[in-house]
């Protein structure tokens, strides 16, 4: 192991932002993250997974560790279900692709999220009707000051809507480490009734799909929508969607009834934040090299030479003109460093 001094971290982020770490260095195994942990106790540190949900608005001054442990394996099995644990560097879309493969259903409406595994908790990340939560069993992690393991429980992370405990009462005191899924065996429960999934199955004369089938579909309606990182600097939906009091909502909707939402509870609903501000006029806008994609509003991009402060202030923007339009306050999703 090698403390690399002011590393660049373009390739590191998936929005492509030019930014330089003070030390970097990259883990492969418990024992190396161990090492580096109690080696550098004084040291102010930076903890990198996939680098896809993060804006760098500035240079790291920190020692960045980049956690790549690897491996998948399965813990236990029986008639109807499957324990899987991927290690927290595994890419979550070749891991979520590896299950499919084995016939494990749970995952596939997750495909193509970028990021890795050992991130997927923080966020409780979630797409086309499935969250992180509907499958995690428990993530093991590594806390920074002591070294020791502890083994989180879904009860104990505290999941809400990308939400976790991650980001709030031990946030910054652990590192995950890796992860476990409890997936179906036979008996899948396909979910297609969220989004665009059912129009795509048609389109292909899908009437009976397989998880291959949801998760071609998933695939396909992103890459329609969404840009790739590694051609259009991006970290996917820049924006949660916002949750409302339905009280609220009414008064809202009533001066603007084409307003998409969803019912979420008997007291809440959401409202697709890639709608509000599409209607706010902002989609496919572009300033300098920083800009909204054409395709998907909820995305924000850096058309290559943009840094993090213009993304952020393209973000800004896009927050005050979607609470002056609808009254309504947008939340970023992306970690702001």
């Amino acid at each position: 192991m090698e403390i690399l001094h002011h590393f660049s971290l373009k390739n590191y982020n998936t929005f492509g932002i030019e930014a330089k770490a003070e030390k970097f260095i990259a883990v492969h195994s418990l024992a190396e993250l161990k090492s580096v942990l109690e080696q550098n106790k004084s040291q102010k540190k930076f903890i990198l997974g996939g680098g896809s949900n993060m804006l760098l608005t500035k240079d790291i001054e920190a020692l960045v560790i980049h956690i790549d442990l690897k491996g998948k394996k399965i813990l236990k099995e029986d008639d109807d279900f499957v324990w899987v644990e991927g290690q927290a560097g595994e890419n979550w879309h070749q891991f979520v692709l590896w299950n499919i493969e084995q016939n494990f259903g749970g995952l596939e409406n997750m495909s193509l999220i970028p990021g890795n595994v050992g991130t997927t908790p923080v966020q409780n990340i979630g797409a086309y009707g499935a969250e992180i939560k509907d499958t995690f069993v428990s993530c093991e992690a590594m806390n920074i000051e002591t070294q020791e393991m502890r083994t989180f429980t879904r009860e104990e992370c505290n999941f809400g809507y990308r939400e976790s405990i991650f980001k709030h009462e031990v946030k910054d005191q652990y590192i995950i480490t890796s992860v476990v899924f409890k997936l179906t065996k036979q008996n899948h429960k396909i979910n297609t009734s969220y989004g665009d999934i059912l129009a795509e199955l048609a389109k292909n004369n899908i009437t009976t799909p397989s998880l291959k089938d949801v998760s071609n579909a998933v695939i396909a309606i992103r890459k329609s929508k969404l840009p790739d990182p590694a051609e259009l600097g991006n970290s996917g939906s820049f924006f949660k969607n916002p949750i409302l009091l339905k009280t609220d909502f009414e008064k809202i909707h009533q001066n603007f009834p084409e307003m998409r939402f969803f019912d979420i509870s008997k007291t809440e609903v959401k409202v697709p934040a890639g709608w509000l501000i599409e209607h706010a006029g902002l989609k496919g806008k572009r300033f300098g090299d920083a800009g909204i994609h054409k395709n998907q509003a909820l995305v924000l991009v850096n058309y290559g030479g943009a840094t993090g402060q213009e993304i952020l202030d393209v973000s800004k923007k896009v927050q005050e003109t979607v609470f002056e339009t609808f009254g309504i306050h947008i939340e970023a999703e992306v970690n702001i460093i």
